[in-house]
């Protein structure tokens, strides 16, 4: 059986126990880091860096055929911006050894 990743709550205590914070200050870090994510991803850069973790970023697919999965018809995929979260060298190096 897999292990279950960390969850939000057992994040920040182990954050604040490491910065010797209260754990108030490290879900008020967290809550701004995502409003500075979103308004710089939504705006004319497109992408957001995150040091040593990576970036987020914003990219357009364009339309294409698809495959209807229960009928097996062919069907046209719409063009759509999605959001895309490439991890930094530093962090798959890491991962990775």
């Amino acid at each position: 059986m897999a292990a279950k990743p960390l969850s939000k709550t057992k994040i920040v205590s182990h954050l604040a126990e490491k910065a010797s914070t209260s754990k108030k200050m490290i879900v008020t870090f967290f809550d701004e880091l995502h409003k500075l994510a979103v308004k710089e991803a939504k705006g004319s850069a497109g992408k957001f860096v995150i040091p040593g973790i990576g970036r987020v970023v914003k990219a357009h697919r364009k339309a294409r055929m698809g495959r209807n999965p229960q009928t097996g018809e062919a069907i046209k995929i719409k063009a759509k911006t999605v959001v895309r979260l490439r991890p930094a060298k530093v962090l798959k190096d890491a991962v990775l050894k």
